[in-house]
């Protein structure tokens, strides 16, 4: 049992490696725009996965804590690989809604399973002094920054693959889909506290009452860190769409585009991987700070800037993505009990989910009537405000944390 609780961590890290190596995403734009879609129709085939997503996150989440992460985690495998492999006939707008639909319930299963699989494993070694990984928290951000690695490397294969032709790209991505599947066979689930199993006993109606209990009326930061990451990930999720139709107005050829998206993410992996060494370097205020200023600067950067100087403006935006995830995810998981981990992380999923099923269309209807860079200032102009909103309250939340967490531990006059 040891052995095998050990040999979770690697197999997590291999899975999330073979979920982000996904060679079609770098040119999915232009691969459904070649199938005679529009900008708003392919925004529209991501709104069905969001809305997928936001119907499947909760109860996924919920299943997995209640019934177990491995089994989730298999179940949302297998149906990715189902999804990945019927992109060998996919022809038609119908064809690709379904495919989305497919992915959609196989990621709201993993989503949220896998960290809380990962953080579980993590603690339950240290707890017992076993030689584990690089601890909870440095785990996550490693996870990030494999997903993100991956992703760069999909990037290379893809702009190779494409030296033949795009059917290779789709044969490659069909077959590797099965990978995080077979890898799960090999997971163990980590033994979790004993206030888990009264949860798994209790009911329905009172789990889901002290969930709302912990996000609303436990720790303040645990709700305001959780607006946080709908915040961000919400442009996050704008940006990932928008950047291959960036790309193809600024005039950059199509085999390129692999090799960008693998600087994208090489540069969220490697911003991830150090996200904790920079927030001992410069203070969380500080970082904050720097997380919100860089995708505003990289929105405003590729606005006005033209062909490769927009392009890197991009890289700006990655960096801010890699920081936000690793330190607002920790954070979360940190504060949340591992009976409910798995439920919260698919909660906070959700809400980047929900907001982007009514607003992702409409973000491919600007795309197609107002132009690349106004929907750019656009975003710009809505999310400066929003950012200001989530992160000066956590700021004030963390600190007031912090000074009663200190005033606990300091010894009383009398002692």
């Amino acid at each position: 049992m040891k052995r095998s609780l050990q040999n979770n961590i690697t197999t997590i890290y291999l899975m999330g490696f073979f979920t982000g190596f996904m060679v079609v995403v770098p040119i999915f734009v232009p691969l459904l725009q070649g199938h005679g879609l529009s900008m708003s129709e392919v925004l529209q085939t991501q709104a069905l996965f969001a809305l997928t997503i936001a119907v499947c996150e909760v109860p996924s989440g919920y299943i997995a804590d209640i019934w177990g992460r491995k089994n989730a985690i298999l179940v949302g495998s297998a149906l990715n690989a189902l999804g990945f492999f019927s992109l060998l006939w996919a022809d038609s707008f119908v064809d690709f809604l379904v495919y989305e639909f497919i992915l959609g319930v196989g990621f709201s299963l993993i989503s949220g399973a896998d960290l809380a699989l990962l953080y579980d494993t993590e603690v339950y070694l240290q707890e017992r002094g076993l030689k584990g990984g690089a601890g909870a928290g440095k785990s996550l951000s490693r996870l990030i920054s494999v997903e993100a690695a991956a992703s760069g490397v999909a990037g290379i294969g893809a702009s190779l693959l494409l030296l033949w032709s795009m059917d290779w790209v789709i044969m490659v991505q069909a077959f590797t889909g099965f990978a995080p599947f077979l890898l799960g066979l090999l997971l163990v689930e980590a033994p979790r506290p004993a206030n888990s199993e009264s949860t798994a006993m209790a009911g329905h109606g009172d789990n889901a009452r002290r969930i709302v209990e912990l996000l609303l009326f436990g720790k303040p930061v645990v709700l305001w860190t959780a607006f946080a990451i709908a915040v961000f990930g919400l442009l996050a999720v704008y940006v990932f769409w928008i950047y291959q139709k960036y790309w193809e107005l600024q005039g950059v050829p199509l085999t390129s585009f692999g090799y960008i998206w693998a600087a994208l993410a090489l540069t969220v992996s490697l911003s991830a991987r150090y996200s904790e060494a920079l927030e001992k370097r410069l203070g969380y205020r500080r970082l904050l700070i720097l997380i919100a200023t860089l995708p505003l600067c990289g929105l405003l950067g590729m606005a006005l800037g033209s062909g490769w100087w927009g392009v890197m403006f991009g890289l700006a935006i990655q960096v801010s993505r890699g920081l936000s995830m690793s330190l607002f995810y920790e954070a979360l998981n940190r504060r949340v009990p591992g009976e409910f981990r798995a439920t919260v992380n698919s909660l906070v999923s959700l809400g980047v989910r929900a907001i982007f099923i009514v607003t992702g269309p409409l973000l491919g209807l600007a795309l197609d009537s107002r132009g690349m860079q106004s929907t750019l200032l656009w975003l710009l102009a809505i999310f400066a405000p929003l950012m200001a909103l989530v992160l000066v309250p956590l700021v004030l939340r963390i600190h007031r944390e912090s000074a009663e967490s200190k005033a606990v531990k300091a010894p009383s006059p009398a002692a």
